[in-house]
């Protein structure tokens, strides 16, 4: 597996789609780095303060809208626990 291609998928991806902002764009990222933890597995469970802490976002209401936001434009699916002893479940989506 190239290890950049999920990176430069996305990014051909919101090349033109106005609604993605760079705090998208820090999650996505940090997602990707996590999972590449993880071995490249799909779905990854991850809690919220690991992905937070690897994007630099300290609101977990931003963390929520932009995951929230980031499956409802397709880039991912999400499905939160918000679970103190539960990871969300984060799906990868094939472009």
């Amino acid at each position: 597996m190239e290890v950049l291609k999920p990176l430069s998928d996305f990014f051909n991806a919101i090349e033109n789609d106005y609604r993605i902002s760079i705090t998208h764009i820090g999650i996505y990222v940090a997602l990707l780095q996590f999972r590449a933890g993880k071995g490249f597995i799909n779905p990854i469970r991850a809690y919220r303060y690991e992905i937070m802490d690897i994007a630099k976002i300290s609101s977990p209401k931003t963390y929520y809208k932009c995951m929230r936001e980031l499956s409802e434009y397709g880039y991912i699916k999400y499905a939160s626990t918000r679970k103190r002893n539960q990871g969300s479940t984060i799906y990868f989506v094939d472009s």
